[in-house]
């Protein structure tokens, strides 16, 4: 459905515009702030280490699948405006990443980087859950234009093709953390997603996938 009607194309203008980007950075954003704002203030419930770490968890693996999400939609609707936010979801993806890495490393291991890395191995959740964050790390630190230039858009590209991996690794790592409280809604949901966005991969490929986001 290319074009679509007025409202479309007012919608498609709007996403232009300079202060677009901007703002979905604000609204990407305001989950992490709330999430740290309402530990400050003591209002994530009796156990705020562990809401810390779910909610910045949760927010990796939806944004994960956002970014993955980008390209499909952009193909099912003719909106090609929204491949210039793929690497602000992208890279935002990795932030949360990070804050989630942080509050397990401070909040359940105390910051004592030897148990660190001792847990690392021992627990099998963790240790993917590692990886995709390395995975993460290496995708957000090539997603910059001098980058993508140095590389050549080839081996860049296939560099980013590994995402799908990456989530793979975070649905896994996900699935471990929720099995252990016998709680697997969530899971099936966002399974459930990515098939559909493998789905849709699979089923058409760009001739030309853009080499930016």
């Amino acid at each position: 459905m290319p074009g679509g009607g007025p409202i479309a194309q007012r919608l498609q203008r709007a996403l232009r515009h300079g202060t677009a980007k901007p703002l979905l950075v604000l609204m990407l954003a305001t989950p992490a702030v709330l999430l740290l704002v309402n530990g400050f203030i003591d209002r994530l419930g009796p156990n705020p280490a562990e809401a810390l770490i779910r909610g910045t968890g949760d927010w990796t693996l939806r944004l994960l699948l956002l970014t993955l999400a980008i390209t499909p939609v952009r193909h099912w609707t003719g909106w090609h405006v929204l491949a210039r936010f793929r690497r602000t979801v992208g890279v935002t993806t990795f932030f949360y990443a990070a804050l989630h890495a942080l509050a397990y490393a401070w909040l359940d291991m105390g910051a004592v980087w030897a148990d660190i890395l001792r847990d690392i191995p021992r627990r099998p959740f963790i240790l993917v859950g590692s990886l995709a964050l390395l995975g993460l790390l290496v995708l957000a630190a090539t997603s910059f234009d001098r980058v993508i230039r140095a590389m050549g858009a080839s081996r860049w590209q296939a560099l980013h093709r590994t995402v799908y991996g990456i989530a793979v690794l975070g649905l896994l790592h996900f699935f471990w953390m929720r099995s252990a409280k016998n709680d697997f809604v969530e899971v099936a949901v966002y399974a459930a997603v990515f098939a559909v966005l493998m789905l849709a991969r699979w089923r058409r490929r760009p001739a030309r996938p853009d080499a930016r986001g």
